[in-house]
């Protein structure tokens, strides 16, 4: 499997930190990736071999026309941000394999450790009881009690015991089995609201993961858009509510005025 990655550029770092990505609820991994990777003018220096790891079940057709079978794209990107003391390293996976996840997460963790990563970090989501007009809080989880002592010092809510599924997760794991550091950031989401990108949860984990990092890093753009997520939910939910009203509730019909006058 260590054949399938294909590193374009290595840079030299004396040290980096790395971010690893792929798609979640409510995108919330995908989306902080995607922008940081925007924002900061990250370079693509490298990507994995597709064909070890999928396996495409269909194709495109466009005006009747079949296009050649795409595998997901499996990245690296790279930048030294401004203010930052070591250089960033992102990784986007734009699918998660059905079956090959943990080898997938190996070729990751050996580019890793190629460019001398200090600390793996990822993010995902916290599925619960939360309106989607309120502010969406941060939960976190390390590899060792020193990196947990850290993020208590962001405002990260500390839950205890939990479980983060899909590879996301399964990362941090696999990171600490190597005698690496690892931490991931989980934006709260509603439960009513899981199959819906959620950006002002990719916000609130950028917010506190930029710090962690000391990247100074513009979110103004993302504000915007989480801004009109929560517009677009309002309406949803108030054609919703009147659907259910319209669906379940019984009209009371005025009587006419001859049946008043039998009574």
């Amino acid at each position: 499997m260590k054949d399938a990655v294909r590193l374009y550029k290595r840079p030299s770092p004396k040290g980096c930190f790395m971010l690893a990505s792929w798609p979640g609820i409510g995108d919330v991994s995908l989306t902080a990736a995607k922008y940081l990777v925007e924002k900061l003018n990250a370079v693509e220096i490298g990507e994995i071999d597709p064909v070890s790891f999928f396996e495409p079940v269909g194709v495109t057709v466009k005006d009747n026309v079949v296009e050649s079978p795409r595998f997901p794209e499996s990245k690296f990107y790279y930048c030294r941000p401004k203010r930052a003391g070591r250089g960033l390293v992102v990784f986007i996976g734009e699918e998660q394999p059905v079956f090959k996840g943990y080898e997938l997460v190996n070729c990751v963790l050996d580019v890793a450790q190629k460019l001398k990563a200090e600390t793996i970090y990822s993010c995902a989501a916290a599925v619960t009881r939360v309106h989607h007009s309120e502010e969406m809080k941060v939960w976190g989880v390390a590899t060792h009690p020193g990196l947990v002592d850290e993020l208590s010092k962001h405002n990260v809510i500390l839950r205890g015991d939990l479980r983060i599924a899909g590879l996301n997760g399964l990362i941090l794991g696999m990171a600490k089995e190597r005698g690496m550091q690892g931490i991931c950031l989980l934006g709260e989401v509603p439960a009513y609201a899981t199959q819906i990108a959620n950006p002002k949860a990719s916000l609130a984990v950028l917010g506190i993961l930029t710090k962690i990092l000391g990247i100074a890093l513009d979110l103004s753009e993302l504000g915007r858009l989480a801004e009109q997520v929560d517009e677009e939910m309002d309406r949803i939910a108030k054609r919703v509510t009147a659907e259910f009203i319209d669906q379940f509730t019984e009209p009371i019909w005025e009587q006419d005025e001859d049946e008043d006058q039998d009574e």
